[in-house]
């Protein structure tokens, strides 16, 4: 029986091998790899027969400290030594051999017990007819010491090598192994057809000697009667040639590495099925609020007239044939002409230009589709292209309308090869749904925006928005009539006049304006008034052009002063320089980020601008920082005047580079041009630098000249906090006007009302 166990696991694989069998290295090397898993998996016919190798991976094994062993004595070693000297002389003497295992196992450590089965299992590979082999106790102590270095997995192996070593190499008259006399017992007692049922087989002495070791050690598997199963598997395969036994080697896979792969797996799938899952929701409008198409809807609201837009008369006269067009769109094709498909409104935000569109529809009494530049833009390529396609078909429905794409410059900007994909698709889209419209289809599209200079040049091509119109800031008669328009609703007192405040506001947009009328009221509301008088009217324009005043903030009385002085500088420059800005108020009170601000007003709208007013310009913004330096010296100038400095550097810099007001002529250099030598660039910071000084020379002179008339008007600021420019020029004059006493007085002698 031992035979045929020998050559079943001689016919195994050499990787599948235990590594008992090893003698290419030695077994403290082989100890350190943990074995491989060892499944045998036999045919259907013949019982699962599993061999199964682990060591087991603890985290107590990987996180504890392994404490070092004490060493021998001296007088061990030697005896040892003196064993072993012994029993290499005499090797087929088994007590020699015998009393080196017994005194190297007492020592109780771990190198004793890996030399112990290096010499078993050399003795075995090299000289296996030695008595040594048919010793009990030797085989003891080997199978003890591979139990104590963690090996018990290797103790039925050795167990099996054994008996088929004592087989092959039998002792002088011996008797034949039990299994193979019992085996010849029951053939010769097997009559010819007969059939014997094999009876249980004995266990061999090794056997026993393992299950011994083993339940002395509190191993499992002691009482593991493998040779039995092991035979009843091989008999039940019959008399005839033995099979090779395949083998599957299965890897056992720590929970660490499972737990890992099933995150890391989790998490792919989590983050692409969450990609899917947008992308679906954002395609359907599923997660959106209110209606999935609401924006391709006609818009509804308040129907807008041409009546109800002012100050921009020019635009409204284009757009009435636009008008036209809608109510009746044969009209214009009896000559054989075509009214454009297109309108661009261009202009600076606020002047009206939603509103004009919204008056066209309103007036030819068509449909209105909004929607905005930013609607199309999205994170997914093709979701902006697949909206414009929405919005024109939407539009397509209906016979006639109108379709208004503000701020156009965000979808229709200049295409480069920088852009992502998802932007080009969507202008594309756009180009090509405005190249499908016919005449008669009676849909025009119409777009605004403030910056026409960006917009793809394909897009405002001849055939898509081949007509392009300006919606400028209105001029004064234009101001006057928004401000009529929004004080319709708002109760105002008879000394409001709209023509005074239409002047006092230039270059406010319809926008500012509404603003305006609607903050005077708020604060006339706050002060109980029956009526919005001019005072709240006045309030809102330097509420709007200063920011809030900082009448709850501390300021220090010298630095009141100082900031009084600042102000006064630039009150009185302006006043004393030709083509300066007319003063129209000036204050030392915080105003927004400020700590006092100067007010200009023109007097009518300034469509350019000359050398001397730019000049001018430059003057003033250097008076405050003059008047600083003239008063307290040049060590205490403060950097109040940071703001004042960069003004006039920006002004003076544009003179030179883009209007030629300098002596480098009237060429037009752009800063961020690469092709400026470093020269030119010398040239145009020393014009720059030339203009400022000379802007700062010239103040000087002015306010040293009336030095008297700055300390009159700082004081005066300090007093009453604001002034305006009448009472501006009282106070240089030397003249009196009302002291901040007589304005209190005068306030809190009015009636209080509810």
């Amino acid at each position: 029986m031992s035979s045929l166990l020998f050559a079943a696991y001689r016919a195994r694989p050499p990787t599948t091998a235990p590594r008992f069998f090893s003698s290419a290295a030695p077994i403290a090397a082989r100890l350190r790899v943990p074995p491989r898993p060892c499944i045998l998996r036999l045919p259907p016919s013949t019982p699962q027969l599993i061999l199964l190798q682990s060591r087991h991976l603890s985290l107590g094994s990987i996180f504890s400290r392994q404490k070092s062993s004490p060493a021998p004595s001296p007088h061990v070693v030697v005896e040892i030594s003196k064993l072993e000297a012994e029993a290499d002389v005499n090797r087929h003497d088994v007590a020699k051999q015998l009393a080196l295992f017994q005194a190297l196992a007492s020592t109780k450590l771990k190198q004793s017990y890996e030399v112990v089965i290096s010499r078993w299992e050399k003795m075995c590979e090299f000289d296996p007819s030695s008595p040594l082999l048919h010793s009990a106790e030797a085989f003891r102590l080997y199978l003890t010491c591979l139990a104590n270095t963690g090996q018990p997995a290797s103790v039925f192996p050795a167990v099996r090598r054994r008996d088929a070593l004592i087989a092959a190499n039998p002792l002088p008259g011996a008797p034949a192994p039990a299994a193979d006399v019992a085996k010849d017992t029951v053939d010769s007692n097997s009559a010819p057809g007969s059939q014997a049922s094999p009876s249980a087989p004995t266990p061999s002495e090794s056997l026993v000697i393992g299950q011994s070791v083993l339940a002395s050690m509190g191993q499992p598997g002691a009482n593991d009667t493998f040779s039995h199963r092991l035979s009843s598997a091989l008999e039940t395969r019959g008399g005839g040639q033995l099979e090779p036994i395949p083998v599957v080697i299965q890897q056992n896979k720590s929970w660490g590495q499972s737990l890992i792969r099933f995150t890391l797996s989790l998490a792919v799938g989590s983050f692409f099925f969450l990609v899917i899952l947008s992308v679906f929701f954002e395609n359907t409008g599923l997660m959106k609020a209110g209606p999935a198409k609401a924006q391709f809807e006609p818009t509804e609201g308040k129907t807008v007239k041409f009546s109800d837009v002012h100050g921009v008369d020019e635009a409204k006269e284009e757009l009435q044939d636009v008008v036209e067009f809608l109510k009746d769109p044969t009209a214009f094709a009896t000559l054989g002409g075509k009214l454009t498909k297109g309108l661009l409104l261009t202009g600076s935000p606020g002047t009206g230009k939603t509103m004009l569109a919204r008056a066209v529809a309103g007036e030819a009494g068509v449909p209105f589709f909004f929607a905005s530049g930013s609607d199309f833009e999205e994170m997914f390529v093709g979701v902006g292209a697949k909206r414009v396609r929405e919005l024109f078909a939407a539009a397509r429905k209906k016979d006639r309308a109108i379709i208004f794409i503000d701020e156009l410059d965000a979808v229709g900007g200049k295409r480069s090869s920088r852009d992502q994909q998802y932007m080009k698709q969507t202008l594309n889209q756009l180009l090509v749904e405005m190249d499908g419209f016919q005449q008669t289809e009676g849909i025009i599209v119409i777009a605004a925006t403030n910056f026409p200079q960006s917009l793809d040049q394909a897009l405002v091509r001849p055939g898509r928005f081949d007509r392009i119109i300006a919606v400028p800031l209105p001029d004064i008669r234009g101001r006057a009539q928004i401000l009529k328009h929004h004080m319709k609703n708002v109760i105002t007192s008879k000394d409001v006049d709209t023509k005074v405040l239409a002047r006092g506001t230039p270059g406010f947009s319809g926008a500012d304006l509404q603003n305006m009328v609607n903050q005077a009221a708020i604060q006339a509301s706050k002060e109980h008034a029956t009526e919005v008088a001019l005072k709240h009217f006045e309030w809102a324009k330097d509420r709007i052009l200063m920011g809030a005043e900082g009448k709850s903030r501390y300021i220090d009385p010298k630095n009141k002063l100082a900031t009084a002085y600042h102000e006064g500088g630039h009150a009185l420059v302006a006043l004393y320089t030709e083509g300066a800005m007319p003063l129209h108020k000036v204050t030392c009170l915080p105003r927004g980020h400020a700590l006092g601000y100067t007010s200009f007003l023109p007097e009518n709208d300034r469509s350019s601008v000359s050398l001397k007013e730019y000049l001018a310009s430059i003057d003033v913004s250097m008076g405050g920082r003059v008047a600083e330096e003239i008063i307290y010296g040049s060590e205490n100038v403060t950097s109040g005047a940071s703001s004042d400095i960069r003004s006039a550097t920006d002004t003076a810099r544009a003179m030179v580079t883009h209007w030629g007001f300098s002596k480098l002529g009237p060429v037009f250099y752009d800063p961020r041009d690469g092709t400026l030598s470093s020269r030119r660039k010398d040239e145009i910071e020393e014009e720059v630098t030339n203009l400022i000084l000379g802007g700062q020379g010239r103040a000087t002179t002015i306010l040293t000249s009336r030095i008297e008339e700055l300390h009159r008007l700082a004081h005066a600021l300090v007093e009453h906090e604001t002034l305006d420019s009448d009472e501006v020029k009282k106070v240089i004059k030397g003249e009196p006007i009302r002291t901040i006493t007589q304005v209190l007085e005068e306030e809190l002698s009015r009636p209080e009302t509810d």
